[in-house]
């Protein structure tokens, strides 16, 4: 959820009554490169349930990771920026939109890049996103909302480029999700998306068919959310069929456009039943962020352009270009409405892929509590044949609990883990962190590094997972306190914990007394 001081100027922002609708926001461009299909009318292709796991469906919202009295940031010791955000009605109503103006507004539709799994009825995609609409909104009255999660800085006073980004990420929060709507897909072979710098995006592959309309299973939820797996019939095409997952290696790409509008535009992937999937977060590991800064990393996450950390896309590109069965799956727990400035980097630095974010609805209560163990599970059930390569940075709580979680969860499943240990390579990373996890985990599945070159070489394929000459000195315990807490005491680990939770909750405090 937003910090304290940003939860108790939201309210006063927003009951400000609505401006005289402006200028539109600057439009930012559509993070497919691949242009939108002429539709023609297809038959529907018969719908039915995934095979390993059920679809997402039903109402409810997501409640928020809440440990005791203490938000999560506070529990995790990072600060969440974009968590609680304002949804639907009460965008509408808070912002002033009457009925009619909102009627007369266009529907349009986030679609989120997704996964297909093989089964013995053939491929089922996951369709994931959500469907709303944007209202006018005056640029006055975005500054005013954009200044809410400009932590010390005026958005006037930011160059020209940031203002819009901000503005654009602003009207992209105040959207008002449309529930109860049918939503029909248009499936098209893709020829190309994301940048591995061979030109064609990534390992992936074109299917020579499979081209068809597809119309999802009842309606979207109470938040506008859709998420279920649906067959796909393999419909012959100018190149033939869509390739059997039991019988490749390679990824196979689909465009999948959203019909009645051209915002909802996304490539899927077909991945076959064995391989390796590498599930890679984005902040401070593909991007950099330094969400354990709060006013550097708003900045970074609301008005900056997104910069890569290093050289980390060259590390990746070299993955893509040298491992033919490689699939790339990027999932962030940022809420939905702000993930098209992810989606947009992601496919103009790094190998094209799937995503995972955070949905606004959940049939399932222990997926709101955490999200990250949610989605990794449902990926991990997804492919039980498959290897996975985890990847991220030890500032963030959830990562370093959840992934040696799934090592223990799923056996043999889990190829590599590798975490960049930014407190060792940014001073300004004070938050502690906990290898605890680890401990039971084979010391050759996982790395602590520091920059992207100490990746370069490994044979991730046949298991290397350690570069010898990076020294580890893994202590099994709360790693960055002061006063020489970091040290493991078997008969005192729960004591430091408490003080630990005592920590961060003074240590935020004092961010915020600063700020």
């Amino acid at each position: 959820m937003l910090h304290y001081g940003l939860l108790i100027l939201l309210p006063a922002a927003l009951a400000v009554p609505a401006a005289i609708p402006g200028p539109d926001p600057v439009a930012l461009d559509h993070p497919m490169i691949t242009p939108r299909a002429t539709l023609t009318d297809r038959t529907p292709t018969r719908v039915e349930e995934r095979d390993i796991l059920d679809s997402i469906t039903g109402l409810g919202s997501y409640l928020g990771s809440v440990l005791g009295t203490f938000p999560s940031y506070v529990a995790s010791g990072v600060p969440q920026f974009f968590q609680g955000l304002p949804t639907g009605t009460a965008v509408q109503s808070s912002l002033g939109i009457s009925s009619s103006d909102l009627a007369a507004t266009p529907t349009q539709v986030l679609n989120i890049p997704s996964y297909a799994n093989w089964t013995e009825q053939g491929w089922n995609l996951r369709f994931r996103g959500n469907v709303y609409k944007q209202p006018s909104i005056s640029t006055e009255k975005l500054n005013d909302l954009a200044n809410i999660f400009l932590i010390g800085t005026d958005i006037e006073s930011l160059p020209v480029d940031q203002q819009n980004q901000a503005r654009n990420l602003t009207s992209a929060i105040f959207v008002i999700q449309q529930d109860d709507e049918t939503v029909t897909m248009n499936i098209e072979p893709a020829s190309s998306q994301g940048n591995d710098g061979t030109g064609s995006g990534s390992n992936a592959i074109t299917p020579g068919g499979g081209s068809q309309n597809i119309t999802l299973v009842g309606t979207t939820t109470e938040q506008g959310d859709f998420d279920q797996f649906l067959p796909l019939a393999n419909v012959s095409g100018p190149g033939g069929y869509l390739q059997q997952g039991n019988s490749t290696l390679r990824p196979q790409r689909l465009n999948v456009y959203a019909n009645g509008t051209n915002t909802g535009n996304a490539t899927s992937y077909l991945v076959p039943e064995k391989g390796i999937t590498i599930i890679s977060d984005i902040d401070d590991i593909l991007r950099v962020t330094r969400i354990y800064q709060p006013a550097d990393g708003l900045l970074n996450s609301f008005a900056k352009a997104f910069t890569p950390w290093m050289n980390m896309p060259e590390i990746y590109a070299n993955w893509s270009q040298s491992i033919p069965d490689f699939h790339f799956h990027y999932l962030t727990t940022t809420p939905e409405q702000v993930t098209r400035n992810y989606m947009d980097f992601i496919y103009k630095t790094y190998p094209g892929g799937s995503f995972d974010t955070r949905p606004l609805n959940f049939s399932d209560i222990s997926a709101t509590l955490s999200i990250r163990k949610f989605l990794l599970t449902k990926i991990f059930q997804t492919y039980p044949q498959r290897k996975f390569i985890l990847v991220a940075d030890t500032s963030n709580s959830d990562v370093m609990k959840d992934y040696p979680l799934m090592a223990t969860e799923f056996p043999g499943q889990v190829q590599c883990i590798f975490l960049r240990n930014t407190s060792a390579t940014d001073s300004g990373d004070k938050f502690p962190y906990d290898t605890g996890g680890f401990e039971d985990l084979n010391n050759s599945t996982y790395m602590f590094f520091k920059v992207p070159d100490d990746l370069r070489g490994l044979d991730v394929v046949n298991g290397q997972c350690v570069n010898t000459t990076i020294k580890q000195n893994i202590t099994f315990s709360i790693q960055g306190l002061p006063f020489g807490l970091s040290k493991k005491s078997a008969a005192g680990g729960r004591r430091v914990e408490v003080w630990v939770s005592m920590l961060w909750v003074a240590m935020a405090a004092m961010v915020f007394m600063v700020l």
